[in-house]
């Protein structure tokens, strides 16, 4: 309850600050109420007394020497409450130094120290603990802080509190706001157009080095079409009837595509391949089928494409594409065939 108290006052000191830095260099003098919450069993002078909390007063001296560092010379007057005697309570006192670390000079600050408490028997404690100080002035401050203390001589670990105020001797505290020097006058900027797209290629004009690029086309790094390398081919498979070589009217169309092919593409040449099926002398059909190339050929050569691009090859039976001994399989084997293949230079599409 005692120390829950102590949390509030300080809360509200905390609330009403007005100092973002109570930086102020020099000696310092300071009074406090002091809460320790102790729990000693059997001390080497009072065996089966419990030492209990104790509520008490005193007084510091003090030194700020930076920004950030301060130091402290401590007396405490303590009243112990008692457990396991008559008495209840016993008189004690705590003398100790601190050093203080001020978070950036500010009212916020870590301290560490050495303690000597003496009650029945004299124990030291090393301590560390966090504080607030509230500057009221440049002069007169309130601060309050929490410590847990570890034991050295025996293993005790107790915890603190202090409220007190602050007197500094010296001239007026760095913590006042400080004018703050005029704004410089701005530099006039130069104003710059912004880049322009005009084809929307996502090349600025500046670096585009072919202008109204397609919006379907992707670009380079100069805004320049991109193209790839593509293969295309085209297909011929003219069928005939048995001991034939007359081209029928119903592959025209399909020889025509070859043609045009032929036409988009000159650098390409086209391979006639004439085949029969097993039926006769294998020597007859070879004849046979070079004719029947021979005759797509003709028609070829009627449409303008040059002799010289045409090249006509019998195989006679020599490669049937269905060896089985039937009618269906013999109509498959009649036939010419051919493949053409060429590479074209396509864009690419975004």
């Amino acid at each position: 309850m005692k120390l829950r108290m102590l949390s509030v006052v300080v809360t509200a000191l905390m609330a009403t600050s007005a100092y973002a830095d109570d930086h102020q260099e020099g000696v310092y003098l300071g009074v406090f109420g002091d809460y320790y919450k102790a729990d000693w069993e059997n001390s080497r002078d009072a065996a089966g007394v419990t030492v209990d909390d104790s509520m008490g007063w005193g007084a510091e001296l003090g030194y700020r020497f930076s920004k950030y560092w301060s130091a402290r010379l401590e007396y405490a007057d303590m009243d112990f409450d008692l457990s396991g005697l008559r008495s209840d309570s016993v008189d004690g006192d705590r003398i100790g130094i601190d050093g203080l670390y001020h978070f950036n000079g500010g009212p916020f600050y870590a301290l560490f120290g050495l303690k000597s408490i003496d009650v029945f028997d004299n124990n030291t404690f090393a301590n560390v603990g966090a504080g607030y100080r509230h500057h009221f002035s440049d002069n007169f401050a309130a601060n309050f802080e929490t410590a847990i203390y570890q034991g050295v001589d025996r293993g005790y670990t107790d915890v603190g509190a202090k409220l007190g105020i602050n007197y500094f001797f010296g001239g007026a505290s760095s913590s006042k706001p400080v004018e703050p020097a005029p704004a410089p006058q701005p530099e006039p900027v130069a104003v710059v157009a912004a880049p322009v797209d005009t084809d929307k290629d996502g090349i600025y004009d500046m670096d585009d080095q072919c202008a109204n690029t397609p919006m379907s086309d992707a670009v380079d790094a100069q805004g320049c079409t991109l193209y790839e390398d593509k293969e295309v081919t085209v297909s011929l498979l003219v069928r005939f009837p048995n001991n034939n070589s007359s081209v029928s009217q119903q592959y025209l169309n399909d020889i025509q595509a070859v043609v045009s092919f032929l036409n988009e593409h000159p650098e390409t040449t086209v391979v006639l391949e004439g085949h029969t099926s097993a039926v006769g002398k294998a020597d007859y059909n070879k004849w046979l089928s070079k004719k029947r190339a021979d005759a797509v050929a003709k028609q070829l050569i009627e449409k303008g494409i040059d002799e010289m691009r045409i090249t006509t090859v019998g195989y006679g039976e020599e490669r049937l594409k269905n060896t089985d001994d039937s009618a269906q399989a013999h109509a498959e084997n009649r036939r010419v065939e051919a493949k053409v293949k060429s590479v074209e230079r396509v864009k690419v599409k975004r």
